[in-house]
């Protein structure tokens, strides 16, 4: 078994029953959605753990091989055209072992969301599609589905049920708008339950996405 990934926890109360593990995005790390739980309203929710796990460090081709945290290798800027398919099944593991992490400190995998912005976004997908349990919920924020050509093959019956959140900015110079449309099709066409949001910013997040995340966590827990 390999090593948990090291986290940052957050609890919002005394024994948790929802556990949400977000994950970052390329070159950021833990930190990055740290101040989250104060930022959403959770009001009427249950005590939610949050989990930010840090990836690990490795060169990263499209960064000319400059050392970062990173899920898995970027080989080009076009996202789609050759994809490090053995680094997102390496930390696909890494993730799964986050959810058994929470599963034996009594948080069942039905009220586990996984949750990721950019290339965090990604292994939401890559891992959440997978699952042979359903979970509480993904939340997909300015990424994309990798590996989509294996997605019909490898999604799982049971994680059709959970509900999925996409939002994006219409001017995102990172990962196209249009990448991202590709994949919530792709998502609704292999039969997920999509919730779309798009807003006028870039590769970030904004107010009202915030304000959106809150009440779909409001909605689907």
């Amino acid at each position: 078994m390999s090593t948990l990934l090291q986290t940052i926890e957050k609890e919002t109360g005394a024994n948790p029953s929802v556990a949400i593990i977000w994950m970052h995005g390329l070159g950021a790390d833990a930190n990055d959605f740290a101040p989250m739980p104060q930022e959403l309203d959770l009001r009427g929710l249950p005590p939610i753990r949050f989990v930010f796990p840090n990836a690990e460090t490795m060169p990263v081709t499209v960064n000319g091989g400059y050392v970062m945290r990173s899920w898995y290798d970027i080989v080009a800027s076009d996202l789609g055209r050759q994809e490090d398919e053995a680094g997102l099944r390496a930390s696909q593991l890494k993730v799964e072992a986050l959810i058994a992490r929470e599963n034996a400190r009594g948080i069942p995998t039905s009220r586990i969301i996984l949750a990721g912005f950019s290339q965090g976004s990604a292994m939401t997908l890559q891992t959440g599609l997978r699952q042979k349990e359903k979970l509480a919920g993904m939340m997909c924020l300015s990424g994309y589905l990798p590996i989509a050509a294996k997605a019909g093959a490898e999604h799982t019956r049971e994680s059709l049920a959970t509900p999925v959140f996409m939002a994006h900015g219409r001017m995102d110079p990172v990962v196209p708008l249009a990448r991202a449309e590709q994949s919530r099709d792709a998502l609704k066409q292999l039969g997920y339950d999509v919730e779309w949001h798009e807003y006028p910013m870039q590769h970030s997040l904004c107010q009202q996405e915030i304000v959106d995340i809150s009440a779909w966590l409001k909605r689907i827990l």
